[in-house]
């Protein structure tokens, strides 16, 4: 048994272990970890699952603070995304760009009831999804721009959509922009999209690269990391 999947924690990873005799669980990121005795049925980890639901709410990393709710904005680079109702179908949500308002619509049902916790992820994923659906349209000339004042060409760009990992440039030159980038301001985008860049001369994380990459950000490379450490990101990690 390698996971169990949990409506509201997720998929949730299990490692059975000799000479354990009861079910231990913590959190790894945003990801929860159960070690179980050999011998444990599934009926056992759900339950257990359920006797420390409340707890694992309260020490969950990355959930606390975020609130949404109905008419809420949340203003992002280039556009901002609205949570608004519609009464089509209670189970669904739906997506709406509105350019007479430049506004990404989030659509949910009109009695969605936002302190339901298994209810505030799915709007964290729908929020994600509205800026995902803006990635390419925003992030592709930004990204394009940047590149030529630094002075480099890589091979493509193109839109993930990791919160944990922001960009990734690959050996053969092809750098990709999670679309959650759109959360951050822009000098944030931009240190980020600088860091990629630095990887089509230095694939490493060696001193030549920090160099480069606080030669491309006007020597604040520590003070930028340290900002997009602390973001506070209104989707959950």
């Amino acid at each position: 048994m390698n996971y169990i999947v949990d409506e509201e924690f997720g998929r949730v990873y299990v490692t059975i272990r000799r000479g354990m005799k009861n079910i231990t669980m913590r959190w790894k990121g945003n990801e929860l970890y159960m070690n179980a005795p050999q011998g444990v049925t599934l009926s056992d980890l759900q339950d257990t699952l359920n006797s420390f639901r409340e707890r694992l709410r309260e020490t969950r990393p990355g959930d606390k603070g975020i609130k949404y709710r109905m008419g809420m904005t949340i203003e992002c680079y280039g556009f901002t995304i609205e949570i608004a109702e519609q009464r089509r179908d209670s189970n669904h949500a739906y997506f709406h760009f509105d350019e007479s308002r430049n506004v990404q619509q989030v659509l949910v049902w009109h009695e969605f009831d936002f302190d339901e916790p298994s209810n505030v992820r799915f709007i964290s994923k729908c929020v994600a999804t509205a800026a995902h659906n803006n990635g390419y349209r925003i992030l592709m000339p930004l990204a394009s721009r940047v590149a030529q004042q630094v002075g480099v060409a890589p091979k493509q760009f193109i839109v993930g959509s990791g919160l944990r990992k922001l960009g990734h440039c690959t050996r053969d030159g092809v750098i990709q922009l999670s679309s959650n980038l759109l959360f951050l301001p822009e000098n944030l985008i931009v240190y980020i999209i600088c860091h990629e860049l630095a990887h089509l001369t230095h694939h490493d994380h060696s001193p030549q690269f920090h160099e480069l990459v606080n030669t491309y950000v006007g020597g604040r490379e520590k003070e930028l990391d340290a900002q997009v450490k602390h973001f506070p990101w209104p989707i959950f990690k």
